[in-house]
């Protein structure tokens, strides 16, 4: 029964890692640390084959289909490979090979393992045709209309002798440069960051808008080519090839002829990755051969004939300089080890934060201690642990301030939370001069030429000290201030101006009410309707909505309570700042549509797929997801799926374009 009982419980965790890391783009443990849970749950299973069950984790590649692009199955399943993490199970795979070979003489190649998302493109007589997600390994997301914006995928190839009809495989990528440059803009638009190169490129090849794809210069590098009809006998000669057709394939591909070979293509790349351009977590071992490749076959989840080395997670040693306290727009206080600097995963990292007062207590930090410093392909780079032997004697330790380092006000902490924070909200400059910019970004409130430092500029003026005192700015006002004219004065006047029609869920995202998020703010605007109505509601009510839990609801009740944001939240209004959500999103658009059920399939030029949603159902239709007799019509965009095609011309469903659709509702 203790067999039953860890089997059941490694399944469920590895279960719920699967979603994070392919779902929620969230992983909580390392690559490493799943495959060692994958392991033991493979070991006992293979001891306890009496409790086999055939939706085990073990038995299945990890998936990124997503909702929202046509699911297509693969001509050839894509496997997984095999994962090592040290130089030993590396030799122990090279002999497995040679005695599966019989002792035969075979000959492999090296490549880098870039740490991206995988794609299968479809080429026919030279030109793109498909490109296709990994996914579960056996369908995937098609993706052509995304991958087409990617420059560095040939859409019509090179002259030479391709094959008629081929699929390559390869990884899209986010370089460092481009994630940091992305990272920076969500950072400033108070968005979630993403993680790293890898979670950034698979995210941005699911957005539903090609433009937006082009806007982030992916790259995509190629590793393995296939085809009824190849070029060569041997991987590394077709790879060649490609690379004629026009294919990025990567310069660092290189036959190696025995275990030593191998053995110092690990030890030089372990060094030398850290300065590519893109990310990379390994490197890939492959018979060359394609004849053996066959004759070694597969596993049930992955080639013989190839294996993946892992690198362990980048990490450095690095002195403390100081320990830094930094006061947020929410008055959090969290401590910064500012380091000297160093290389980590293709960045100079010079600062790390430590979070909170118990984590630094955890780690016991000493004024000017090394610290070991861990990256691991994340953008946050995080502190590990204390090198307690390089400890300069009599070093202090690095205390957890008690007063906002900023306006001095002693500390408070909420009962149950970690964090530590200064409660003069309306008297700490941080916090102002943070409130004022968050109101002004791009998801908020949109008013061009003011960020961080426009914001504190008109702070430290004494002219902004709330939101609503940006309503009151004159030209007169800021053609005067350092770096100014007339030209910046204008710009601003204009945002403010074009600001007063934004809508209202992002208005109440630009109040900065604690814990409410984008998409609380707009299950709140929905659900509410106008601020008068939010502004009666008791704890209860407000409780009821969705997305709203005890804790944001006493936020929500006590911010619109607070005589500062009552006089702000007036001034706003008396301004022109919607207040409610506007008559246009309440009352239906029209009933052209009325009774109809519509099916939404490919990309558009004019409207996103859920603007067009959203104007479906204003005009008295229905989405759903799937075409049946009851479908009505099939709203087609470019790269309309195929499957779907099929299915609309035998049911007789009518396909209408989007310049058709937008004359039915007569928007044309």
């Amino acid at each position: 029964m203790e067999a039953e009982a860890r089997i059941r419980q490694l399944r469920e965790e590895l279960n719920r890692h699967n979603h994070n890391y392919y779902v929620l783009n969230s992983p909580e443990i390392s690559d490493k640390e799943f495959d060692m849970l994958m392991k033991q749950l493979e070991k006992l299973e293979d001891e306890h084959p009496e409790f086999a069950d055939p939706l085990s984790p073990t038995r299945r590649v990890g998936s990124d289909l997503s909702k929202g692009f046509e699911h297509v199955a693969h001509e050839r399943p894509m496997l997984s490979l095999a994962n090592t993490y040290s130089i030993g199970e590396v030799d122990e795979w090279f002999e497995r090979v040679r005695k599966g070979l019989g002792g035969e003489d075979f000959e492999i190649t090296g490549e880098m393992k870039y740490d991206g998302t995988s794609i299968s493109i479809t080429y026919e007589n030279g030109r793109l045709v498909r490109a296709v997600t990994r996914g579960d390994g056996l369908h995937g997301d098609d993706v052509t209309a995304n991958v087409k914006t990617i420059r560095s995928i040939p859409l019509v190839l090179q002259p030479g002798d391709w094959p008629d009809r081929f699929e390559i495989r390869g990884e899209i990528l986010m370089p460092w440069k481009v994630f940091e440059q992305l990272n920076k803009e969500r950072e400033y638009n108070e968005e979630p960051l993403f993680a790293n190169p890898r979670n950034a490129a698979s995210g941005t090849l699911k957005t539903q808008d090609p433009r937006e794809v082009a806007r982030r210069n992916l790259d995509a590098i190629f590793y393995y080519l296939l085809s009824d009809d190849l070029p060569a006998d041997n991987h590394f000669d077709n790879m060649e090839a490609a690379r004629r057709w026009g294919f990025k394939v990567s310069g660092e591909m290189k036959i190696l002829h025995s275990e030593e070979d191998v053995n110092e293509y690990i030890a030089y790349w372990d060094e030398a990755r850290k300065t590519l351009p893109v990310a990379t977590d390994g490197l890939v071992f492959k018979v060359n051969s394609l004849r053996q490749q066959l004759n070694l076959g597969f596993t049930a989840k992955s080639p013989r004939w190839a294996v993946a080395f892992k690198f362990n997670p980048e990490n450095a040693c690095t002195k403390l300089r100081f320990v830094s306290f930094e006061t947020g727009r929410m008055g959090t206080v969290t401590p910064v080890a500012n380091l000297e600097p160093v290389q980590l995963s293709g960045t100079i990292v010079k600062r790390a934060s430590l979070h909170n007062a118990d984590i630094m207590r955890e780690l016991d930090i000493h004024e000017h201690d090394w610290l070991y410093v861990e990256k691991g392909g994340e953008i946050i780079p995080k502190i590990t642990g204390v090198d307690k032997d390089r400890r300069e004697p009599g070093a202090q330790v690095v205390q957890f301030v008690s007063h906002c380092p900023v306006c001095g006000t002693p500390l408070v902490k909420n009962e149950g939370d970690a964090a530590w924070f200064c409660p003069n909200k309306y008297g700490c400059r941080p916090q102002i001069t943070g409130r004022i910019e968050h109101f002004c970004a791009r998801r908020m409130m949109n008013i061009d030429g003011i960020g961080e430092e426009t914001a504190e500029l008109l702070y430290d003026r004494n002219l902004v000290k709330t939101p609503a005192d940006l309503y009151d700015l004159t030209k007169e006002q800021l053609s005067i201030l350092e770096r100014f004219g007339d030209k910046s004065a204008e710009r601003i006047l204009k945002g403010l101006d074009d600001s007063r029609s934004v809508p209202f869920e992002r208005v109440i995202y630009a109040l900065s009410i604690s814990n409410v998020g984008e998409t609380t703010a707009k299950r709140l605007a929905k659900s509410v309707v106008s601020m008068d109505r939010m502004r009666s509601m008791s704890v209860e009510q407000l409780q009821s909505i969705p997305d709203v839990g005890p804790v944001v609801a006493q936020c929500i009740y006590d911010f619109l309570r607070d005589p500062v944001n009552v006089d702000t939240i007036d001034r706003l209004a008396s301004a022109g700042i919607q207040m409610q959500v506007s008559e246009d999103s309440i009352q239906p658009a029209g009933n052209a549509l009325e009774g109809k059920s519509i099916v939404i399939s490919g990309t558009f030029a004019r409207h996103s797929r859920d603007e067009y949603k959203e104007i479906i159902e204003r005009n008295g239709g229905k989405n759903v997801g799937s075409i049946s007799k009851k479908t009505s019509f099939v709203l087609a965009g470019e790269n309309m799926g195929p499957a779907k095609l099929e299915k609309c011309q035998a049911l007789g469903i009518p396909i209408i374009d989007e310049s058709e659709f937008l004359k039915i509702i007569s928007q044309e």
